[in-house]
């Protein structure tokens, strides 16, 4: 994943802690006010929008597409029978968690016309496919020897002998997700982050946690593929840093766009 963009992501974390409507991590909130994507209460776009967990959230109206029939068996298992035999995600990712999933996120897939629920779709597999060789991994290549531990957090604070590295479809990555989507999803992600390996809903809704708080808008909004790249990668890929694995990205996301039968629109580059 994009560091800035996590990064980015544990500073507005650090930020909510000193706003004067902030009342709690876990919230508890009034009636009349939302509890935000990170944990606390209060009002406006910043609790009420993107990633809010409860009250009167501004909901984008569901235009009535159905993931389920989108993301057919056809179209799954066309991405995972291309894993290996060997492969440690073969069997553990399948359409059957991925539907399970989903029921927690009812914008997914859901939000604008028809075709911008497909391209959300094709962008999220896009994604998940280049990030997990095809459904093949589970864990980061190399990951438990790499160092993912913001010590600066503190209100996510690493726990002795954990590793915070990629797992899942989207690879979650760093203490500063795992804290606040184990939050929402339900479970302890500072010291159990394992479950992200083991448990298969859990691993897709890890990857849905990070997309709806950092991807879905962008595709809703018309900004195109090109921003989801930025949103997860990056610094790592964008702007020249990595062409290659930019146009990797590009052509499965116009891949799944021609199966879904949507053109992939503008922008597809970062």
């Amino acid at each position: 994943m994009n560091f800035p963009a996590i990064l980015f992501l544990g500073i507005v974390i650090a930020a909510a802690a000193f706003s004067g409507t902030s009342l709690g991590q876990n919230c508890g909130c009034a009636e009349n006010l939302c509890c935000s994507r990170y944990g606390y209460c209060g009002t406006g776009d910043d609790y009420c929008g993107t990633g809010c967990r409860g009250g009167p959230c501004f909901l984008s109206p569901n235009n009535g597409a159905s993931v389920g029939d989108i993301v057919t068996d056809s179209f799954f298992n066309g991405i995972a029978d291309q894993a290996g035999s060997g492969c440690a995600g073969k069997g553990f990712y399948s359409r059957t968690a991925f539907l399970d999933a989903i029921k927690s996120y009812s914008q997914f897939g859901t939000v604008g016309s028809t075709d911008d629920s497909k391209r959300e779709i094709a962008a999220f597999f896009a994604h998940a496919t280049h990030e997990t060789g095809h459904f093949c991994y589970i864990e980061e290549i190399d990951g438990p020897s790499k160092d993912y531990c913001d010590e600066n957090n503190t209100q996510y604070p690493c726990a002795p002998n954990k590793g915070y590295y990629g797992r899942g479809p989207i690879q979650l990555s760093w203490n500063f997700n795992y804290g606040p989507a184990g939050e929402t999803i339900g479970f302890d992600g500072l010291n159990n982050p394992e479950i992200v390996a083991t448990n298969n809903v859990v691993s897709f809704k890890t990857a849905l946690w990070y997309w709806m708080n950092n991807c879905h808008s962008l595709i809703t909004s018309g900004q195109g593929f090109g921003a989801t790249i930025r949103a997860i990668n990056g610094r790592l890929e964008c702007d020249g840093a990595n062409p290659n694995t930019v146009s990797a990205r590009v052509e499965y996301y116009t891949n799944y766009c021609n199966q879904l039968g949507v053109d992939p629109g503008a922008n597809l580059r970062c």
